[in-house]
């Protein structure tokens, strides 16, 4: 039986466990990535290991979320972020330089190697043939200290590409056919590994584009082969040296198989106020549109803003229609003015933003009330755009520039023919805007420098033999962790700050849920399925557990989510019986007998509600090594002692 190709780069980088399903596997790490909403904490708690230089084969700091500075916050976070880069061996991709997962695609990632970085999105590497996999930042200090990675071994998805698109129809399209297909649940504990002829008519930033949004199925990456696509990408990189062929054999083995012929593919969006709520452009009809945003990781890349400035070219903004347009990196901001394409852009009305994450995020550019917005982005949850009625849909950027035009969302294939742009055989490199790190002799000289906002993250205590405590908060399913912990331009600069920004914890869900989790010192939160779905930021563990929060009992986690929990020493329970979800309500009084000799022995954990007499099994499946972080109280309490 031979393997696919994250089977492979897994059996390459293995050193615990073995790849059987559904068990625990530890992964070498060769390269890591942050940016600054997650950065800052990441290395808060990678100095608190004492490790005085990272030991990756290439670790890198990105500076891309929290770029609009109205306040000291963020610029401190910035100088912190940059003296830890310089002071243990990190390469630190200054403001300006673009979005992180653009720019490791162009200048840093490599077919074969595996990358965690501390954003849900580090997949997009996977459409260069990297094992590449959003982490909490924890993790991903503990792998820049020379930790393994760890992760249940997933199940494989094969989805098997035949045809070739057909423009207007772009790589945007394709993901969000999978999500209608699949939903964001369908990709939990899998690998999503792209295969067939169609995926040689795929250029490496359309695949990027796939794997990108891969996240948004919940599955813990997707990958596309390594090929001459990918050799002719990294060559116009100046990277050539980089390449690696890798293949899947003849006889590898899936675990599922999905065929999508590209032909059929037609031009959709994902309607609020989530990823996979898909529908055809005919089903949502002609609706109004206030304002359109072009960028992000998902879909900045020279090819797409090409594409969008071709369609903007002698023409003009529609002028009840904001459009912002924002490059992905540097890299990219400079070829589309050098080549003119950006002055097309900015004649017919586009506002330019810099190359950052900006409106994704809620950083800048929230819409009008109640207004309808259309992002080439991969996210739309309900209130992240900074506009808590705001109507975010999720478009290709062909369907994006054509509907700022018209001013109402407008199927791409009335505009007619569509140029094929073709990716260049040499791109602009100039890495000036990349630091560096320090020289080992010279690393214990430079000095740390952190602002007010720089607070400690909270660290757990050993697991108590008991637990009893209110239900301090009940949610539904599909909870976000932009419903835990909100991003947005007045939250994020509080990311360095765990005391500050717990003031804003579940306020999208009940405004006084930190003044009560407070004032009862000690609680749960009952959820549903697929809770914590969403960004890796671990925030939305780190949060919680300030405000005392010692269970989360669900039907269902995300992948990430979930993790962080257990590394912030916060027990995540299952119901056994999801019909049990529906007997506890908010106040009631809860009790885990015993509980640390159940985590400890793999026993049969009971949950007892003493104010109405019942009693439920919970599931905790956890590695040997997973009961020893929470006996702990945290991972970092279990890696010092």
């Amino acid at each position: 039986m031979g393997y696919g190709i994250a089977e492979k780069i897994i059996k390459k980088h293995l050193t615990y466990g073995e790849m059987v399903k559904g068990k625990e596997i530890g992964l070498k790490i060769d390269q890591t990535l942050t940016q600054d909403a997650t950065g800052t904490m990441a290395y808060l708690q990678f100095e608190a290991m004492g490790v005085s230089r990272v030991k990756t084969e290439r670790s890198v700091a990105y500076i891309d979320h929290n770029t609009l500075q109205t306040g000291f916050e963020n610029a401190d976070d910035h100088r912190f972020i940059s003296c830890i880069a310089k002071k243990h061996g990190i390469w630190f991709s200054r403001p300006g330089n673009g979005i992180c997962h653009q720019v490791h695609l162009e200048r840093f990632g490599q077919p074969g190697k595996t990358l965690i970085g501390s954003d849900s999105h580090t997949p997009t590497a996977g459409g260069i043939g990297m094992l590449a996999m959003g982490a909490g930042g924890l993790d991903v200090a503990v792998a820049m200290g020379g930790g393994a990675y760890y992760i249940t071994m997933p199940k494989i998805i094969k989805i098997n590409l035949s045809g070739k698109l057909v423009p207007p129809v772009s790589a945007k399209d394709v993901i969000l056919h999978i999500l209608k297909a699949l939903s964001v649940k369908g990709g939990v504990g899998k690998i999503i590994e792209y295969a067939g002829e169609g995926i040689q008519t795929l250029s490496v930033p359309e695949r990027a584009t796939i794997t990108n949004m891969g996240a948004e199925l919940g599955a813990t990456t997707s990958i596309f082969p390594s090929d001459e696509v990918t050799y002719e990408f990294l060559k116009a990189q100046g990277r050539e040296d980089d390449y690696l062929r890798i293949f899947p054999d003849n006889d590898a083995v899936y675990d599922e198989h999905i065929e999508i012929n590209l032909e059929k593919v037609e031009p959709i969006a994902a309607c609020p106020h989530s990823p996979d709520n898909v529908k055809t452009l005919s089903e949502i009809g002609d609706i109004k549109v206030d304002q359109v945003c072009i960028g992000s990781c998902t879909n900045s890349s020279y090819r797409d803003l090409m594409t969008v400035a071709h369609i903007l070219k002698g023409r003009t903004v529609h002028p009840d229609v904001s459009l912002s347009i924002a490059p992905g990196s540097k890299q990219v901001f400079n070829m589309l003015a050098k080549n003119g394409a950006l002055s097309d852009c900015i004649d017919a009305g586009a506002r330019i933003l810099e190359s950052a994450c900006g409106p994704c995020i809620g950083m800048g550019q929230s819409p009008n009330s109640g207004g309808v917005s259309l992002r080439t982005f991969n996210r739309n949850f309900e209130g992240r755009s900074g506009t808590k009625d705001g109507q975010i849909y999720l478009v290709s950027p062909e369907t994006a520039a054509i509907s700022a035009l018209a001013g109402k969302l407008t199927d791409p294939r009335e505009f007619g023919n569509m140029p094929i742009i073709k990716q260049p055989s040499a791109y602009l490199i100039n890495d000036n805007m990349i630091t560096p790190p320090s020289d080992e002799s010279e690393a214990a000289a430079v000095e740390i420098l952190r602002g007010p906002n720089i607070k400690p993250f909270p660290v757990n205590l050993p697991l108590n033999e008991d637990i009893k405590a209110n239900v301090v908060l009940k949610v539904g399913d599909n909870i976000t962790t932009d419903h835990i912990m909100p991003a947005g331009a007045k939250i994020l600069p509080l990311r360095s700050n765990i005391p500050a920004i717990s003031e804003y914890c579940f306020t999208a869900c009940d405004p006084d849920f930190p003044k009560r989790a407070k004032e009862a010192k000690f609680g749960f939160i009952i959820g549903g399925v697929n809770y914590g779905q969403g960004s890796s930021r671990e925030h939305a563990a780190l949060a919680p557990l300030y405000l005392g929060i010692k269970a989360i009992i669900c039907t269902s986690f995300a992948r990430i989510h979930r993790q962080n929990l257990i590394n912030s020493g916060i027990i995540p329970l299952e119901f056994k019986n999801p019909e049990n979800y529906n007997e506890i309500r908010q106040g009631d009084l809860l009790e885990l007998n015993n509980i640390k000799d159940a985590i400890k022995n793999d026993k049969p954990i009971m949950l007892s509600n003493l104010k109405t007499g019942k009693t439920c099994e919970l599931l905790c499946d956890l590695s040997e090594r997973g009961r020893k972080i929470l006996l702990a109280g945290g991972l970092l309490n279990y890696t010092k002692g």
